[in-house]
């Protein structure tokens, strides 16, 4: 989280999300923009909300492939190994879905 701080980034979230901080000068979740009674969204903002919502698409369908995966609720390892473990279940999942 501090190299996404330092770069002015922090991870896409959606419009539901609420907490972890609500420092402007340094942002750490992005959502997208609000609608409110009295605010409604410019065209700008409609923009921003769909390109946002086009990148978590992606990373999203791929937690849903990997929860196919039943072995990944008895894993108990660590990270590092997790992390390559992960790895290989995205090429068998990636391989497997684009059959």
């Amino acid at each position: 989280m501090t190299h996404l701080r330092t770069a002015g980034l922090g991870p896409p979230a959606d419009l539901g999300f609420r907490g972890l901080g609500n420092d402007v000068q340094a942002p750490v979740i992005v959502t997208g923009f609000h609608a409110g009674r009295t605010h409604k969204l410019t065209p700008g903002e409609k923009t921003a909300n769909r390109v946002l919502a086009v990148g978590r698409a992606s990373v999203e369908h791929g937690f849903v492939h990997l929860k196919n995966w039943r072995i990944l609720t008895r894993l108990r390892t660590d990270p590092v190994r997790a992390t390559r473990f992960l790895r290989a279940l995205l090429v068998l999942t990636n391989l497997e879905v684009n059959r």
